[in-house]
């Protein structure tokens, strides 16, 4: 972005996994001046520091609208990805080996019995299994497993190789990017966007996207929702040959192993502001639960650490779709723990309602006006 004034059709506030895809599903819509501005480098946050699990199911203890739109999400990464590996060459790695759900209590075995009796009535994709029937799908699960619950349509990204396509996917689009630049307000007249100022100069634009995770709620006048830091730690083994072909969980850690013989297991769920420290506390926490999952974690090396912030809106869903009260103004933010997840559908949800003026049903239990926003005059 040069010293002087631009002009833009939308803009979007933020380049992780969230707003690049929006970028790119207005592309793809006929957008042609789509701008995203990010205030570091593109795709290097909460996006870079996720596992890319993409379970819906495993998490889940009720079929409520938040399950229907992860569940949607899901089911839209088969054409997802390859439609990225067709515009950029790049394998994003969808691993459909599906995801076990590990109890090793009798407290975790209860969850899991109410947690497959409900997806088991409701028509969905679940299998219970016996300890012995998970070990011989996964024999380095530790002995001390009780029972667990397969589910064959949840499944995992490789998040940062669906970075590096969405990068390449929105360069070839010829969406403008202005990385290393803040968005310090938005301008609005008349209850209307008329642009952004960022830390480079102004840009006039009709619409604006607020899509940067954690920061969303810094941004001067965009009104969103208060979105606070919540902290996760990861750490990174070297496993040749691969330990697990499934994404782990339990109800305390995770293991989530890749292609190239890495394993990730997280995580932590830590209040501590802006602060994006790797703790002693934090990888002892994930470091007791990887080990109850599979004590073989214990000869691995460990090759890498890392934290990542995730946005976290006060009732913990997603920010999805337009203000009421100021005309242009959209949001797409507070995706916590589910960015990786839910980027398909934000991306399409978000899009059409831009383009189209559709909001779709989907988008009702996530509209920033159900909270309290303040007046504007």
């Amino acid at each position: 972005m040069s010293d002087k004034y631009q002009t833009a059709e939308v803009v979007i506030i933020g380049g992780g996994v969230i707003g690049l895809t929006i970028a790119r599903a207005l592309a793809r819509r006929g957008v042609r001046d789509v701008w995203v501005i990010e205030r570091s480098s593109l795709g290097t946050e909460a996006s870079f520091a996720a596992g890319g699990i993409l379970a819906p199911q495993a998490e889940a203890n009720a079929r409520d609208e938040f399950f229907e739109l992860a569940c949607r999400s899901r089911d839209l990464y088969p054409d997802f990805a390859a439609a990225l590996q067709e515009e950029t060459g790049i394998d994003v790695e969808l691993d459909s080996t599906g995801t076990l759900y590990v109890a090793f209590t009798a407290g975790d075995l209860s969850e899991i019995e109410k947690r497959y009796e409900w997806q088991f009535q409701a028509g969905l994709d679940v299998e219970k299994l016996t300890a012995a029937q998970a070990r011989e799908l996964e024999p380095c699960i530790g002995e001390t497993i009780q029972g667990a619950l397969r589910f064959p349509r949840d499944t995992q990204v490789e998040n940062r190789r669906l970075l590096n396509a969405l990068v390449n996917s929105v360069d070839k689009l010829k969406v403008n990017i202005a990385a290393e630049t803040n968005v310090e307000s938005v301008k609005i007249e008349r209850r209307r966007i008329t642009g952004v100022e960022t830390s480079r100069d102004f840009v006039s634009c009709q619409t604006v996207i607020v899509a940067a995770g954690t920061w969303s709620s810094t941004i001067e006048h965009a009104r969103t929702p208060k979105i606070e830091p919540v902290r996760g730690q990861m750490i990174c083994f070297h496993a040749k040959p691969r330990l697990a072909k499934h994404v782990i969980y339990s109800p305390r850690g995770y293991l989530v192993p890749r292609h190239d013989g890495r394993l990730l297991a997280g995580s932590t769920s830590e209040n501590a502001g802006f602060t994006k420290q790797v703790t002693a506390g934090g990888i002892s926490h994930i470091l007791a639960n990887a080990h109850e999952i599979s004590p073989g974690i214990a000869t691995l090396p460990i090759v890498d650490t890392w934290s990542g912030l995730r946005p976290h809106a006060a009732d913990g869903l997603p920010v999805l779709g337009p203000c009421d009260e100021i005309d242009g103004l959209f949001y797409a933010t507070g995706h916590y723990r589910n960015g990786i997840l839910l980027a398909p559908v934000t991306g399409e949800l978000i899009a059409e309602a831009v383009v189209s003026g559709r909001i779709s049903p989907l988008l009702a239990a996530f509209s920033p006006n159900r909270f309290d926003l303040a007046h504007v005059s």
